[in-house]
């Protein structure tokens, strides 16, 4: 067939990264490297050389080993030296442009000075970028600016459609603030300015957003935008309660008749991918990804993957890698991607499940086509 082998089609597929962060954008010390591999613990690692004897760590030696000039499976003093020899910059340039990413759709509710900002990201990789804002941190910094709490509605509505101009959706962590057993219909005017007064007497500057009442506007109000919205759902730091982020809590969203126009963007789904296909299946604006958990499942992604592709449309799976701090997640949520779309994909091709062509168009649509339609890219 044109165009080459289908391993080969799939290494050069262009991808859209429906959600990323930024990376490290100055060089630090090897402890910090090495915390930044763990998803889940936000404290110090007592050992954190841990980091390295887990399938992020294997797969960080025999993938990413090559693009720092050292062989496959470079023993982890080696690469870290390697590393620390070259600087964060040089390693993060090396890394985004050999992930072979076109856009990348940045939230930026985690910027900091320590990473790369939307410019910086662009401009080390070569690659797009597009914001995605996030609803909470909009909704706190107002609640300390604003006087008249009976303002708050109209204040933040303004406030959210200033903030994306520019943006291409918004993102909602609903998931580590209340997590989705909770009423999530949409709370009349007289209750949210009542919710942001007690807000303000009763928080201390930098408390974390957790009232629902809030935050359920905050979603309401970007449903009625008509822009994507991404929901966090499933693996994450551990101040979040796994079991309260499993998707199937928002069927009554779902459901309602105000957030049916609305793309909603079901984002890494570990261990819940099953029930987010479900969803994708079943509501014709759900979507879902996989990404975060295909970097710390390493080797085992191939079958996370799969199970994502069991019930979704091909029409409703994108590509995302979460990737945030240290460059290496940035190249190995893309590589690890390719690698398990040539085995799954790959094997329907083998066991004439379907053709070649159907196999090509499906990649396609997951690496890009997908996101540039939802997002409206160009």
């Amino acid at each position: 067939m044109a165009g080459g082998s289908f391993p080969d089609f799939v290494d050069h597929v262009s991808l859209v990264d429906h959600h990323v962060h930024g990376a490290f954008s100055a060089d630090g010390d090897e402890a910090r490297f090495q915390n930044a591999l763990n998803e889940g613990n936000t404290e110090p690692l007592a050992t954190p050389e841990d980091a390295y004897n887990t399938q992020l760590g294997l797969a960080i030696r025999r993938w990413c080993s090559g693009i720092l000039d050292l062989p496959r499976h470079a023993p982890p003093a080696d690469y870290w030296r390697r590393r620390f020899e070259l600087g964060e910059l040089e390693v993060c340039r090396r890394m985004t442009r050999a992930a072979g990413v076109s856009d990348w759709l940045v939230d930026t509710g985690l910027e900091g000075p320590d990473y790369l900002g939307m410019a910086g990201l662009a401009e080390v990789s070569g690659g797009r970028t597009h914001e995605i804002v996030r609803l909470e941190p909009v909704a706190e910094a107002l609640l300390r600016e604003i006087a008249n709490p009976a303002e708050y509605v109209d204040e933040f509505g303004q406030r959210l459609h200033e903030l994306t101009r520019g943006a291409v959706g918004v993102k909602t962590v609903l998931a580590y603030r209340t997590g989705f057993d909770r009423n999530l219909s949409r709370p009349p005017p007289a209750a949210v300015a009542e919710a942001a007064g007690r807000w303000q007497e009763t928080s201390r500057t930098g408390t974390r957003l957790t009232d629902m009442t809030l935050i359920a506007h905050g979603i309401h109000t970007a449903v009625a935008m008509k822009l994507p919205l991404q929901f966090h759902v499933g693996f994450g730091d551990r101040d979040l309660d796994l079991h309260k982020t499993n998707p199937l809590y928002l069927l009554d969203f779902l459901r309602s008749a105000e957030v049916r126009d609305t793309p909603i963007m079901l984002l890494h789904c570990y261990p819940f991918e099953r029930e987010a296909g479900y969803l994708a299946h079943a509501f014709e604006n759900v979507y879902i990804d996989v990404g975060l958990a295909v970097n710390f499942t390493g080797s085992r992604s191939r079958d996370l993957v799969a199970r994502s592709f069991e019930l979704a449309p091909f029409t409703k799976v994108l590509y995302s890698s979460d990737a945030f701090g240290p460059a290496e997640l940035h190249y190995l949520g893309a590589r690890l991607w390719r690698n398990a779309i040539t085995k799954v994909v790959g094997g329907w091709i083998d066991d004439d499940d379907c053709s070649e062509a159907d196999a090509r168009r499906i990649v396609q649509l997951v690496a890009h086509d997908n996101a540039r339609r939802v997002y409206g890219l160009p």
